[in-house]
């Protein structure tokens, strides 16, 4: 029997990115892979919600916070693994069989992708090599490179905090084990890293992370990030 996935995903005003995400799921439906999909909407204007009922998606509405989202996402979730996606977010074809062979596997723990960009040339390539890198040698994938986790260790971590940045790194603190990266691309949009620059972005997120780890507030870190 296959285990059953609760695929858990943020949205706020997603329209745009969520029909490419939701279809590149739908190799797993063949497999037995995903019990549930949970979109945890932040206040979406736009036709966010109307496509995630017409996926067939479980539709959670609350306060615009990404952990906020995902904790409530993560309470509702009824399957014995979760994995987490963000709406802009696309998974290699593929990606259902290594998920399946991985929580399969004997030491099956919890695991994250490879982040690529949509978009060629040196600075996305370094931007994504730098952060498998980060996420190989210290155990800190950002919410970019999916997580892959069983649900009892999620819930035992004491899942996402709610908090508007680093959610995904205080849970990955909380875990406490080894991750493992998966040989499958999550393909993530660069507009963010174009409308900022790639070095300042990338030079901002080092920033905040090192602040983050200092015990500046997450509410604060927010509102200098948004600036």
């Amino acid at each position: 029997m296959t285990a059953e996935i609760t695929v858990i995903i943020p949205t706020l005003n997603a329209e745009g990115s969520l029909p490419q995400c939701l279809g590149a799921l739908m190799e797993g439906l063949p497999a037995g892979l995903i019990r549930e999909v949970i979109i945890s909407d932040g206040g979406s204007d736009d036709a966010t919600c109307r496509i995630a009922e017409a996926a067939g998606a479980e539709l959670i509405k609350g306060a615009a916070s990404r952990g906020g989202q995902l904790r409530r996402a993560g309470e509702a979730a009824r399957g014995r693994w979760l994995m987490v996606l963000h709406a802009d977010t696309v998974l290699d074809p593929g990606w259902a069989q290594v998920v399946l062979d991985h929580i399969h596997s004997r030491d099956a723990g919890t695991a994250y992708f490879q982040l690529a960009f949509r978009a060629t040339g040196i600075m996305p390539a370094l931007v994504a090599g730098w952060a498998n890198l980060r996420a190989g040698l210290f155990g800190l994938p950002y919410g970019d490179q999916g997580l892959l986790v069983r649900t009892a260790d999620y819930r035992r971590a004491g899942g996402y905090p709610d908090q508007p940045l680093m959610e995904d790194v205080a849970l990955a603190r909380a875990l406490k084990k080894p991750l493992t990266a998966l040989p499958v691309r999550a393909v993530t949009s660069p507009d963010r890293y174009r409308k900022s620059g790639w070095l300042r972005r990338g030079a901002r997120n080092l920033w905040t992370l090192a602040r983050y780890f200092a015990g500046a507030d997450p509410e604060h870190l927010d509102q200098a990030y948004r600036r």
